[in-house]
């Protein structure tokens, strides 16, 4: 037996021939399948022509090519003509005519939450795009529909009112007038504000452990909102584990997202419990549904796993515990496993706790991330960099720093020293302002130390990375407020960061990143030229076709509907 499928073997994983996955993304899972042994494909290799169009490789000779072909999953013939690219593909590979659109590589999230919008209860929908309450009415309205009686339409974490033209959260009779039959639950951050309907209203006042509900379905961020919170999730089963799960991915493709690296929450052990956050949940049972996914070859997003510990304990047993029995870059390239991060322990660089930690991580040969929020939390991590490397070279182990509100040249020298590098925080677009408004990423760029983006989504900030394009080339939040000056990048530095850059923060760059030969086929064709779109455009750019290899993930009949 070969490696390959040694490692397939052992996580259970099977293959991952993924047609009809657009139909099926929201739709009710099938039951849970046992365990699959290995088989001749974990990944999608479609077969696929681009041709006619803008196609930004972000290779070394940075080239804009007009045709590019996909091949059993993997790029080939990237700026050849159509017949030759036809040469190169069989004979039932789909052609599309792209007629002039521009074509990125697939985007890559570097530092998200992503496995808990995963597995948010209820039936879930994302409105951080919605604009204003008349579009979030219309969000929950059409996700009402299959909805069965009594559970909830949700919408949770990653947007903020900041975003909504009217600056506020839609009270209990816009929602009533959206979704009269079902309770709906709209949930703020990690701990609320949240809202509700006249249905939902009913429930979480009667509920064993009650919220109070104002007369405008508004709910209190704290114990009230968690509390409505925890009794959404008593009524989540596996099966809508699955089916959220599906959810997430579609939505990602839907942005232009093929890949994650996921930095867990803030963990828990065992079923939900009252007070318990959006970002609270079980650690070690967190992937169960997108494992099971993957076994049925319904897995579409790239799923890097990072493992964060938060034990406050100088004995560390649970990180101990996980350097000693889990391998990390372990898997297939649709899900693998990753390094240590958001952190190893509590700290952000101080105490020995979180020193201790670092020098497990360092023993164990683990790629490692920290996180500052703050220009003494970066210097304390750094420093705390060096002495682990006095002990034990971690050069070549990829540690690094992220969101990184401010920075010096000095600090960046130090961290470029021993290798590491620096993942620029975008989610100061929700509503950043003051001192810490950064990722600085001029300075940062100019620097020359390894630099990826983030936005941290999906509870304090959104998803859609074109929220943090816009960030990063305007400096402007959601307010419109100009609260990053003197630190923005080009278009095409933003894009990059999000493309070829990112894929070195997952071991990756081998293989995502960039268009050209031999890399995974993971595509994304845009309605609008990101480098010609008003800077207002930048926020409002959209998909409208993302492969993963080569085969067709999200499609919005722009280019392939037939007339």
């Amino acid at each position: 037996m070969s490696m390959d499928l040694s490692r397939r073997s052992v996580l259970g994983t099977g293959a991952a021939a993924i047609g009809g996955v657009i139909a099926t993304a929201g739709a009710a899972a099938a039951s849970d399948a046992s365990p699959a042994s290995a088989t001749t494909r974990t990944v999608p290799q479609g077969d696929l022509v681009l041709h006619n169009g803008k196609i930004r490789t972000f290779d070394d000779r940075d080239r804009t090519v007009s045709g590019v072909a996909v091949a059993q999953g993997r790029i080939v013939g990237a700026g050849l003509s159509l017949g030759r690219l036809k040469q190169l593909v069989s004979r039932d590979a789909k052609v599309i005519d792209l007629r002039g659109r521009t074509v990125i590589p697939g985007m890559i999230e570097a530092h998200v939450h992503f496995v808990s919008l995963a597995i948010r209860p209820g039936y879930h929908v994302v409105i951080e795009n919605a604009g204003d309450i008349a579009g979030i009415q219309k969000s929950l309205a059409a996700r009402r529909r299959g909805v069965p009686e009594g559970q909830f339409v949700t919408a949770m974490g990653g947007w903020h009112p900041n975003m909504f033209a009217e600056r506020r959260l839609p009270n209990l009779a816009e929602l009533d007038a959206a979704v009269p039959d079902r309770p709906v639950l709209l949930f703020q951050g990690f701990t609320g504000p949240a809202v509700t309907n006249s249905a939902g209203k009913a429930v979480l006042e009667s509920a064993e452990v009650p919220s109070v509900v104002g007369a405008d379905g508004s709910i209190a961020s704290g114990a009230n909102a968690t509390a409505a919170l925890y009794n959404v999730r008593l009524t989540q089963t596996f099966e809508d584990r699955k089916r959220s799960t599906l959810d997430a991915m579609a939505y990602a493709a839907s942005v232009g997202i093929t890949s994650v690296q996921d930095h867990v929450g803030f963990p828990v052990v065992g079923p939900p419990a009252p007070g318990q956050f959006l970002s609270n949940f079980d650690h070690y049972r967190m992937y169960d549904s997108w494992l099971a996914l993957h076994r049925e070859d319904r897995t579409f997003i790239r799923l890097q796993t990072n493992f964060l510990h938060n034990q406050n304990d100088i004995d560390l047993p649970e990180l101990t515990q996980r350097l000693n029995n889990q391998f990390q870059l372990f898997g297939d390239d649709l899900m693998m496993t990753g390094g240590i991060g958001e952190w190893g322990a509590p700290g952000d660089g101080s105490g020995p706790v979180w020193a201790k930690a670092q020098q497990l991580i360092a023993q164990a040969g683990w790629r490692n991330t920290n996180r500052a929020l703050s220009l003494a939390a970066l210097e304390a991590e750094i420093a705390g960099y060096e002495a682990v490397n006095a002990q034990h070279d971690i050069t070549k182990l990829r540690w690094r720093i992220d969101h990184v509100p401010v920075v010096t040249t000095a600090l960046l020298d130090r961290l470029q020293a021993l290798g590491g590098a620096v993942q620029c925080g975008t989610y100061s677009y929700v509503a950043g302002g003051g001192t810490a408004a950064g990722a600085p990423f001029r300075t940062i760029l100019d620097h020359g130390i390894k630099a990826g983006i983030h936005l941290d989504g999906v509870h304090i900030a959104p998803l859609n990375p074109w929220y943090g394009v816009y960030y990063a080339v305007t400096g402007r939040n959601a307010l419109g407020n100009l609260v990053n000056d003197g630190q923005q990048i080009t278009r095409d530095e933003a894009v990059r960061l999000y493309t070829r850059e990112n894929a070195w923060f997952l071991n990756m760059e081998d293989k995502l990143g960039t268009i050209e030969n031999g890399k995974l086929g993971d595509l994304v064709v845009l309605d609008r030229d990101y480098r010609t779109a008003g800077d207002e455009d930048l926020k409002r750019i959209k998909p409208i076709l993302t492969t993963v290899g080569g085969t067709i993930v999200y499609d919005s009949g722009d280019l392939t509907r037939r007339p």
